[in-house]
């Protein structure tokens, strides 16, 4: 007989239930499933990842760490800043990016961490 990774018959803890389910109805998934959208893009995901490794950089270096062009790599920056996910400063004719606050570095530095465990474990 083949494991089966789902219950073989039905039987609710009411006490978990009851307890958690109004916890996540409270919770804002929503806004948290946009961040996770919003890092799902391979593109943007390299932007943020870079912007880990260096405090701050300007359009054109991301467009050429992550091989795309200016217009590409600005967009996907602005993507980054409306999730709240970056922001910018203007100096002169340059336009710097970095990431918003030392949440979103942790996010994808644990992110990365838990890859490369998970690979170890393949």
């Amino acid at each position: 007989m083949k494991d089966r990774d789902i219950c073989e018959v039905t039987c609710v803890d009411s006490h978990k239930t009851s307890r958690l389910q109004p916890l996540i109805e409270k919770s804002n998934i929503v806004d948290v499933t946009k961040l996770f959208k919003a890092l799902s893009d391979e593109t943007r995901l390299k932007i943020a990842y870079a912007l880990t490794l260096e405090e701050e950089l300007c359009v054109c270096d991301v467009a050429m760490i992550v091989g795309a062009t200016t217009a590409t790599a600005s967009h996907h920056l602005r993507h980054l800043k409306s999730m709240g996910l970056a922001k910018y400063r203007k100096e002169g004719k340059l336009v710097y990016y970095s990431l918003d606050d030392d949440h979103v570095k942790q996010l994808i530095h644990i992110a990365f961490e838990h890859q490369q465990e998970v690979s170890v474990r393949k």
